[in-house]
């Protein structure tokens, strides 16, 4: 599963933490940016994708199309609520890849995002192929869980940040990740709360799926082996 790297440029904080928990939602990582200032010193850092509002404080949206096509040609989603017809035509002439009109559902975004991301990095095999551990079947792209040897095949009931886990543990079977590692995947690096979070977690996944070997390695982390 590719972990793709987003960011997300919108000065309006509502509208922003909104988007960036439906793109997280996707197995992405997430940064966002409520300064056209700051978004330009990040074009180095060539996100997989960036989105972007056209209205900023400070730099503006067109400028940074413009920054961001002249280091590599990293797809660029653009938002604005202003005169969409110009917006659209300038945007895309200047090399944006998509457009969306505000306001617009979440969900709308997400599609695009996906559809963009699919054609310019591909699909690996890797994406598609379900994980078959201990009578489970992991299923990275539907996001789901099922445990083979409960009656009609349940679904294992698993909340986001169970199924971020068992995603990333799973990715890689054998290897360990630390806490560090972990809170950054499932939590995001902006979070300043306790590890304990991760250990609740881990506490939550084994009850729900009893015969995942999921190992402590004390004082550094977790791994998940293939028996």
């Amino acid at each position: 599963m590719n972990e793709y790297l987003v960011y997300l440029v919108e000065d309006e904080e509502n509208l922003s933490e909104v988007l960036k928990a439906y793109l997280e939602k996707e197995g992405w990582k997430v940064r966002v940016f409520n300064d056209g200032d700051l978004a330009r010193e990040a074009i180095s850092d060539k996100p997989h994708l960036w989105i972007l509002d056209i209205m900023l404080p400070g730099t503006d949206g067109y400028q940074l199309l413009k920054g961001i096509k002249e280091q590599e040609d990293t797809p660029v989603i653009f938002i604005s609520a202003r005169d969409q017809d110009l917006d659209r035509v300038l945007g895309l002439e200047m090399g944006s890849d998509d457009y969306l009109a505000k306001p617009f559902l979440p969900q709308e975004l997400i599609i695009r995002a996906k559809k963009l991301l699919t054609r310019v990095y591909g699909t690996t095999s890797q994406e598609q192929k379900k994980i078959e551990l201990n009578q489970y079947t992991i299923d990275p792209v539907g996001r789901t869980v099922v445990d083979e040897e409960a009656e009609d095949d349940s679904l294992v009931d698993l909340t986001t940040k169970e199924m971020d886990l068992i995603l990333l543990l799973t990715g890689d079977i054998g290897k360990a990740f630390s806490r560090e590692k972990i809170i950054e995947h499932v939590w995001g690096e902006n979070y300043f709360g306790s590890e304990r979070a991760v250990d609740d977690v881990v506490r939550r996944v084994r009850k729900k799926m009893p015969r995942i070997h999921l190992e402590t390695l004390y004082g550094y982390g977790y791994r998940i082996l293939s028996s």
